[in-house]
């Protein structure tokens, strides 16, 4: 992987996963109220919104904006999730650093999601390179592949289908890959042995996990990725999100659990947890009423890692 593995990068998304799946529409400056924080809390990398039609996901009408802002934060990488190749343009004007484009290896729910076939959607992706270079944008382009690990309409996913289009991704020209468990299917024996063989076709080009925590096995398969040398992580704060085709999904691994599992194990996030804790506050108010997720807000930090902070200052 790019980095060591003693540093892990925790990009943050539930400023996209986690909102889109929530009705209400939170305002303009809230978000950006959220995005700073995350930034004076250590965050390094936030997924800020999607280029979709705003009457398909009012709640992320505001993208353009919001990448705007978060590009005024000094080592922000900004991310947008961007479908198709419109997406992909309004996002290189907006000035994004990186479009993640979603390829699901479920045939019934790449249809479902993004009215395509797989193969569709690839040859789409090999059209939005081919505008990139065009463009001469540095926009780097990242292709997440969505139910790798099943699949709520269509059950069972192949491990080399996923394996198929995980290399015609990377013969269509991405940056990068990832691999995700949209619904919560994973279990960290079936992360160990998609990965193992994802890694031999890309390489340091595959990186990044995006585990939900549907079942209660989201950190348990962030160990399972991490410990084959993963270092890049998608999670949400309060673990809002999920997928509209999987009811009852209670959404992303929660940021603020996920960078205290790191520093449990010293293992380097550049996140400060307290901070983090307090944004989680803040956002919890904005979102009254709406379920929210995560263990550390309950427990709080343990008093030998306190201690040990205590010291160190």
């Amino acid at each position: 992987m790019s980095q060591s593995s003693d540093c892990v990068i925790i990009r943050e998304v539930g400023l996209r996963d986690g909102l889109q799946s929530i009705a209400r529409i939170l305002p303009t400056e809230q978000k950006k109220e959220w995005i700073r924080g995350a930034w004076d809390a250590g965050q390094r990398e936030i997924e800020v919104g999607s280029f979709v039609p705003a009457r398909l996901l009012p709640q992320l009408a505001d993208t353009a904006e919001l990448v705007a802002f978060a590009k005024t934060l000094p080592g922000l990488v900004v991310s947008v999730l961007v479908p198709n190749l419109k997406g992909a343009e309004h996002a290189m004007e907006s000035g994004a650093d990186l479009m993640l484009l979603p390829l699901s290896a479920s045939h019934a729910h790449s249809l479902a999601n993004l009215r395509k076939t797989p193969d569709e959607v690839l040859a789409e992706i090999a059209r939005i390179r081919a505008a990139r270079d065009a463009a001469g944008s540095n926009c780097l382009l990242e292709v997440g592949i969505s139910t790798a690990f099943g699949c709520t309409i269509q059950g069972r996913v192949e491990p080399s289908e996923v394996l198929r289009l995980l290399q015609a991704a990377l013969d269509a020209g991405v940056d990068r890959v990832g691999l995700a468990d949209t619904v919560g299917y994973a279990d960290p024996r079936a992360v160990k042995h998609l990965f193992e063989r994802a890694l031999v076709i890309a390489g340091d080009r595959l990186d990044c996990g995006h585990f939900h925590d549907t079942r209660g096995l989201g950190m348990a398969n962030v160990m399972a990725a991490f410990d084959l040398g993963i270092t890049r992580f998608d999670a949400s704060l309060a673990g809002i999100g999920g997928c509209p085709h999987a009811p009852g999904a209670s959404g992303n691994v929660a940021s603020e659990d996920l960078a205290y599992l790191f520093a449990s194990m010293g293992v380097d996030t550049g996140i400060d947890i307290d901070r983090l804790l307090t944004l989680r506050s803040r956002v919890a108010a904005w979102l009254q009423g709406e379920p929210l997720h995560g263990t550390l807000w309950r427990a709080g930090l343990p008093k030998t890692m306190q201690r040990a902070r205590a010291v160190r200052s």
